[in-house]
């Protein structure tokens, strides 16, 4: 048996690659990713030493794709992309439109031609699902109204992509024939259009169909078989069949959908996450594919890396910087201004132009498809790539912008706004409601996370009269709190300017109910600095989670499982009481 496959070593030095320069990024204060970036082009050939199997990172940078949606959408439902579709669709179809124009102006500029111009612009238009996602995710941002404005715009990028993606051969055939199209059609469609001889607009029709037939089949059929195959499989009691279970029907939705309705992986993996979230075991499936879903988005951003040759930047970098501008720049500037011209705060539409400034997977099978039909030259493509890897590789520092630019851009807002209708709340005094205002609490608990661990920490809370209040980024679960008249600053807690909000100075307690051990160590340290005495408490899963917060400063750290051993050892035992502390040392 061979001790090396082109699988087995891109794989392999892929993630250790990535393991290495992702630890150097992280102790430089860089985000992670860039390491990722930097660990592909080592990897690529572009650079001396070892060059990975680029068509297979492709295609397993695409498992890491449909795995991150299906998780956004075990996070999502029918109900939140619906919400948003006032915004999500004109907004994300006029951005394209933009952009397109940017870019076909560029290529104008550059010499090339109409059809040129129009697939390197769509290219340059749709956002990258792993880097959009990825950002939202470690602002934990997802489940706020802004998380779903971009999930909901994303979805709609990625329809007209798949509709892009089918109509270049024809538009590449009329363009070149001076026909219709219908001969190039024919060649590079499928076998409805071939048998029934279709013109462009009959496959218009034929792929919105398919799409439509998707949806029906998943609302239909989808929502009754997913959630019972999940519970059927729970009750075997088996964690090793519930976690394949996940994975089968994360993978095959999404390429069901991809061979049977022409949808991307990406849109059928999203769709199997949606309605998967129906289900109660939704929480555990999300749990179970989350380490996969991490190595494999890890794998995307190597293979996107493996792309790039640096040396374009130094041979050619006007054409390649102006590239960049559009992305960052003229898609950030043309979606802020359609957020605001919807009515949505200057704080919302910030964070969607910072989502979408960067490109990414789409961006490649245009760029691909463009070159194998003869519309895009060589040099357009390598724009794009260029362009996909250094907006990649800004967008931490769009996002760092957008923070320094949000309360200067509200305070300007604000002294402008004529005043309102009290009954009806300008859109600056609608984030006002979102902006961290100080607590007036003294000797209180400041309680961290409010999922099914700190709600029962707070309801504890309540029944006896204990001063505490919630710090919580969830939209659904800070409207539950104002209900309960629960004191709440909406935030993430790792940020310095909530936990000031909270005023840990004056707190005698800080409670961490968050279930990821990292972000709470985050917490921890900026507390402890802030408050040398002040008692906290945090939970845990593993010995090694246990330690890293008591390492950090946390005074008790809970782990659930030691916890759970307690209660069995009291009920053996007979005793009333649970037992005493040691056994959770």
């Amino acid at each position: 048996m061979p001790h090396e496959t082109p699988l087995i070593a891109t794989i392999v030095i892929g993630l250790v690659l990535a393991f290495i320069f992702g630890a150097i990024a992280n102790r430089l204060r860089v985000p992670p990713l860039v390491g990722y970036l930097l660990a592909g082009v080592l990897a690529g050939s572009h650079t001396p030493g070892f060059v990975a199997d680029q068509k297979l990172a492709a295609e397993l940078a695409e498992i890491g794709v449909i795995l991150l949606m299906f998780g956004v959408g075990l996070h999502f439902s029918l109900k939140d992309l619906l919400s948003v579709r006032a915004i999500a669709i004109p907004g994300a179809v006029v951005q394209i439109v933009a952009a397109t124009i940017l870019g076909a102006g560029l290529a104008w500029i550059l010499g090339w031609g109409l059809q040129a111009g129009l697939v390197f612009g769509l290219a340059l238009s749709v956002a990258s699902t792993v880097v959009l996602l990825r950002a939202m995710q470690e602002r934990r941002l997802i489940e706020t109204e802004r998380g779903r404005i971009a999930v909901g715009w994303l979805i709609v990028e990625d329809l007209a992509m798949v509709l892009a993606l089918v109509l270049l051969p024809a538009i590449a055939g009329a363009l070149n024939s001076g026909g219709d199209g219908e001969q190039a059609m024919r060649a590079l469609s499928d076998p409805i259009v071939n048998y029934f001889n279709l013109g462009v607009l009959g496959v218009i029709l034929l792929t919105l169909g398919k799409v439509a037939a998707f949806v029906a089949v998943m609302l239909i059929v989808g929502r009754r078989v997913i959630p019972w195959t999940l519970h059927a499989i729970a009750h075997t009691g088996s964690r090793e069949l519930f976690r394949l279970a996940v994975l089968a029907i994360a993978l095959g939705v999404a390429f069901g959908a991809a061979k049977l309705f022409g949808v991307s992986l990406a849109l059928g993996a999203f769709f199997a996450g949606m309605i998967m979230s129906e289900s109660e075991l939704s929480h555990r499936a999300a749990e179970e594919s989350l380490p996969l879903r991490d190595a494999f988005a890890v794998l995307f951003f190597v293979s996107v890396g493996m792309l790039f040759d640096p040396m374009t930047i130094v041979q050619d970098p006007l054409p390649l910087l102006a590239t960049l501008a559009i992305i960052v720049i003229g898609k950030s500037l043309a979606a802020f201004f359609i957020v605001r011209a919807f009515g949505y705060p200057s704080g919302t539409a910030l964070i969607i132009s910072a989502s979408l400034a960067q490109i990414g997977e789409f961006s490649f099978i245009l760029a691909e498809l463009g070159v194998d039909l003869g519309m895009l030259p060589q040099e357009g493509r390598d724009l794009i790539l260029g362009g996909a890897i250094l907006s990649i590789l800004v967008n931490p520092l769009v996002f760092a912008a957008v923070t320094y630019l949000k309360p200067r851009l509200e305070k300007r807002a604000a002294a402008t706004e004529p005043v309102a209708d009290p009954a009806e709340p300008s859109a600056v005094e609608a984030e006002a409601v979102e902006e961290v205002q100080p607590t007036t609490l003294t000797d209180h608990a400041v309680l961290v996370g409010y999922g099914r661990v700190g709600s029962l920490v707070g309801e504890a809370l309540k029944e006896r009269g204990k001063p505490f209040l919630v710090i919580e980024d969830a939209d659904k679960t800070v409207a539950r709190l104002r209900d309960d008249n629960i004191e709440t600053i909406v935030g993430n807690a790792a940020n310095g300017d909530v936990l000031a909000a909270a005023n840990l100075v004056g707190a005698r307690q800080l409670i961490l109910a968050i279930p990821n051990a990292f972000e709470a160590g985050q917490v921890v340290v900026k507390a402890r600095a802030a408050n040398p005495t002040i008692n906290i408490l945090a939970r845990a899963h593993s010995d090694a989670e246990v330690q890293h917060l008591q390492d950090l400063g946390a005074d008790t750290v809970i782990m659930g499982e030691r916890e759970i051993a307690r209660g069995l050892v009291s009920q053996i035992l007979g005793l009333d009481e649970p037992l005493p502390a040691p056994l959770t040392e």
